[in-house]
């Protein structure tokens, strides 16, 4: 389970150190194999060990080629995946047109999502976070939730 938001720096070669805390059951649970791909409504990356990409990967198989829709979430998650092993020191290598996406430069963050990574620019991020902070805080008090959200206990 990844959870929590990580100050990491991409080294010249477009590398990043996975946190230490996570990298013993990476190797455990996958082997040290990751696949990244990208993020289709927002600039980041999703980055899963593999055991949790073959999930996702099953139920990218059962989605229609003949729905439009459906065919163009599985050619974009698809068409873009890479696999990304995760060497001795930790590191995995991000495909430069990944970092492309989502405009990553040299201080990127790290956002566990419990069974995935996401990989945003630092910059993008904090703006993104602000700007959520933003929306919930200017909510009225009387605004509607969806049913999963009314049933959410903190």
């Amino acid at each position: 389970m990844f959870r929590g938001s990580f100050s990491l720096t991409l080294d010249e070669k477009g590398r990043l150190a996975l946190p230490t805390r996570y990298r013993d059951s990476l190797f455990a649970d996958a082997n040290g194999a990751m696949v990244c791909t990208i993020h289709i409504k927002d600039p980041c990356l999703l980055l899963y060990p593999l055991p949790e990409w073959e999930d996702v990967a099953e139920q990218l198989q059962r989605l229609s080629n003949q729905n439009a829709q459906e065919l163009r979430f599985k050619r974009l998650l698809i068409g873009h995946a890479s696999d990304c092993d995760m060497d001795k020191s930790g590191r995995i290598l991000l495909p430069a047109p990944l970092r492309s996406h989502a405009n990553l430069s040299k201080n990127i963050r790290l956002v566990g999502q419990l069974n995935k990574f996401e990989i945003w620019d630092e910059e993008i991020w904090n703006r993104r976070v602000a700007d959520d902070m933003a929306l919930e805080r200017d909510l009225p008090a009387d605004a509607e939730l969806s049913e999963r959200l009314q049933d959410f206990v903190l």
